[in-house]
């Protein structure tokens, strides 16, 4: 069975701010990586667990996939895939979700 693959707002505000910054230099780089990472996303939807366990929080629902230089962050429940967030790869996630109160 599919589970749904939801983004959460976060996750949809990650993404857009990436788009903003990568688009400054190249629209069209901007919509192929933002079509790639959507593209991964959906692929949760039968693949949930295919992504690693998430260090920083040592949880075996919570994952993420790598896409270049970021990490697609998601929840794994019995029905849906949440997507959490998307952040670069040399952030110090802890600390970046702890000041946004995630």
């Amino acid at each position: 069975m599919a589970r749904q693959v939801t983004w959460t707002e976060s996750a949809w505000t990650d993404i857009e701010e990436v788009a903003d910054y990568i688009a400054k230099d190249s629209q069209h780089y901007a919509g192929a990586f933002i079509r790639e990472v959507r593209d991964a996303a959906r692929s949760l939807a039968h693949l949930a667990e295919r992504g690693r366990t998430v260090p920083e929080f040592n949880d075996p629902l919570i994952r993420e996939l790598i896409v270049k230089s970021y990490r697609l962050i998601y929840k794994v429940t019995s029905r849906t895939t949440y997507i959490l967030g998307f952040i670069h790869g040399a952030r110090d996630l802890s600390s970046l979700w702890e000041r946004e109160k995630r």
